[in-house]
């Protein structure tokens, strides 16, 4: 489409964005081929479990994947979300291998992957010669209508697309959880789009020696690591002789979190996407140095422990980081519903905030006229926040800030409506200084009548 047409539609109200289409490339980095060694199965716990049948899905949003390989051709649940290919690109064995790490069948043939009896589905985003920001929103869009599903992504680009983000959070609200690479750009690295965007569980690689892996991207945005060096991968035969070589990247390390997920997940079905993500944060073993780290985020990948943790309590609806996320019309139709409504003037809820990943949780107040609206946190460390009905954002600074900012302190708040008619307000939930993640309980309650 031309820039020309683009700005047209966009006039008409016929687009909500535009992005320029841009190739994106795949995180991977290639040594000379072996046949054996799978060491990185035990250094996640993975040789200790006993994997479930398939349960919840894989979607392998990747080049495609030779489903004639012997890894693939006799497999169950293994299936295609669209066509596959691997002659488009010289990178075309990077879906094969990708997959293959997540769920190689135990068939005495080749290697296992980390989930091998995981329900496998693959998106070839690489049909064009070219993974592009577009190829990738229409792959997410696809594996999103599975709705219980882990999103595998080993690619990515510097650039940030803010089409690509709102997918994103479309597919999180569907109910997936979305696993991306960290990048291979090395500690002094830009950020890296998917993997840096909120509500992204982000991968970074540990070599042999349960250390971050030097060409392993850093960033704040990092969630877990797995390792990333010597990973034994299926290949087609285009590529190598025998069918097999072993891989160093991101790329890697992420399918076997992502496998990781999906077979905690399985065993563990009463929890939410979001419960996931915590529950293999929180599980993981942490790598020196001690707590959290932009190179490993909060530690290795552990399976036995993500299967016995206590699970995390349930989010508020998520994402709801911002009034477009939950208003009706903004990015989704019928928004998340209300806490108080005019027959309802009480409400409590739980959520978490954390800094990276779901920094605000907004929520929408009816307040009737001339009453007021309370908002209590069991927690002191988050800060409260309320907004005037016609908020476009709680990201505001300066005059408009002052403009729609009716109220905001630590643990406690209360706003006054004084005007003639009801309306919604925005009661935002962000974290205090200094502060990097918390837990909050929420109660909201409609008082009155508003002094004048």
């Amino acid at each position: 489409m031309s820039e020309r047409a683009a700005r047209r539609l966009r006039r008409a109200g016929l687009v909500r964005a535009v992005e320029p289409e841009r190739r994106l490339r795949v995180e991977s980095r290639a040594i000379d081929p072996l046949v054996d060694g799978e060491w990185w199965l035990a250094s996640v716990g993975a040789t200790t479990v006993t994997a479930p049948g398939p349960g919840v899905p894989v979607a392998v949003i990747d080049t495609g994947v030779d489903l004639t390989h012997p890894e693939f051709a006799a497999r169950p649940e293994t299936r295609s979300l669209n066509a596959q290919s691997v002659v488009d690109t010289l990178s075309d064995f990077h879906g094969t291998a990708v997959a293959s790490v997540v769920g190689a069948p135990t068939n005495g043939v080749g290697m296992i992957g980390v989930y091998p009896q995981a329900s496998l589905y693959a998106y070839d985003a690489d049909l064009s010669g070219a993974i592009t920001n577009t190829d990738l929103v229409q792959g997410i869009v696809g594996a999103a209508r599975l709705g219980r599903v882990v999103i595998n992504l080993s690619v990515g680009s510097t650039r940030p697309d803010s089409i690509l983000e709102d997918t994103v959070l479309a597919a999180v609200r569907s109910g997936a959880l979305i696993v991306a690479a960290s990048g291979n750009f090395g500690a002094n690295s830009a950020p890296t789009y998917p993997a840096d965007l909120p509500h992204v569980l982000t991968v970074g690689a540990t070599d042999h020696t349960g250390l971050a892996a030097p060409f392993s991207s850093a960033s704040d945005g990092v969630d877990v690591a797995a390792p990333g060096v010597g990973i034994s991968a299926a290949v087609p035969f285009l590529y190598t002789v025998d069918g097999y070589q072993f891989l160093n990247g991101t790329s890697f390390s992420t399918p076997i979190v992502s496998g990781a997920a999906a077979l905690v997940w399985t065993v563990r079905s009463d929890l939410d996407s979001g419960q996931i993500f915590d529950l293999l944060r929180s599980s993981a073993t942490d790598i020196a140095p001690r707590g959290f780290d932009p190179e490993t985020g909060f530690g290795m990948l552990d399976i036995p422990a993500a299967l016995v943790r206590q699970a995390p309590n349930r989010d508020s609806p998520e994402p709801n980081d911002d009034v477009r996320l939950v208003r009706p019309g903004g990015l989704f139709a019928s928004g998340i519903p209300p806490l108080t409504s005019r027959g309802r003037t009480s409400a409590f809820v739980r959520g978490s905030v954390d800094g990276i990943e779901d920094p605000d949780d907004i929520y929408r107040v009816w307040v009737p006229p001339h009453r007021a609206l309370v908002v209590r946190a069991s927690n002191s460390a988050v800060r409260l926040r309320v907004w005037r009905p016609g908020t476009p954002t709680v990201a505001e600074e300066g005059a408009p800030q002052a403009r729609d900012l009716l109220a905001s302190r630590a643990g406690h708040v209360k706003a006054a409506n004084a005007s003639r008619t009801g309306a919604y307000y925005y009661a935002d939930v962000r974290l205090g200084r200094s502060v990097g993640s918390a837990r909050y309980q929420l109660n909201v309650r409609i008082a009155g009548p508003a002094k004048r």
